[in-house]
């Protein structure tokens, strides 16, 4: 029986585990919105929501609780600065897990989470700052 096993392992090894969540946190940090299969998004949401609660708080303790999480300093700069901000007056539910289809290699069940008020123009703006900058490069040689 399985009493008091709570998370899935995906097939991984726990170091792979914590290492594949942070990076995943860190993705949906910064682009607000990813894409996975549907067991990674429905482990990726307490994950996600507990790191937005610990911003919410504030202080030192949580932010440096963040970074040992998430490994990446500068997503969790953004955590706290602008997604606690957004989220202060939101009791819970931060991130949401929509059923995207199935991936046509190996017809694994797709999803995307998101957050909740996401800012659209988050996603992707790394690489439409990343084009201009090529482009003005181009345009002054």
């Amino acid at each position: 029986m399985r009493h008091g096993i709570a998370h899935r392992k995906l097939g991984r090894t726990t170091e792979h585990r914590k290492a594949m969540m942070a990076n995943m946190a860190a993705s949906l940090v910064k682009h607000e919105q990813i894409s996975t299969t549907l067991p990674k998004a429905k482990e990726m949401k307490p994950f996600v929501d507990r790191l937005v609660t610990l911003a919410k708080k504030g202080d030192l303790s949580s932010r440096r609780r963040a970074i040992s999480i998430m490994r990446d300093e500068e997503m969790v700069k953004k955590l706290f600065d602008t997604l606690a901000e957004r989220y202060k007056d939101r009791q819970g539910g931060y991130s949401r897990v929509l059923k995207a289809g199935y991936r046509f290699g190996d017809n694994a069940p797709m999803a995307v989470i998101e957050l909740v008020d996401r800012d659209p123009e988050a996603k992707g703006a790394e690489d439409r700052a990343r084009v201009a900058a090529e482009a003005e490069m181009e345009d002054a040689e």
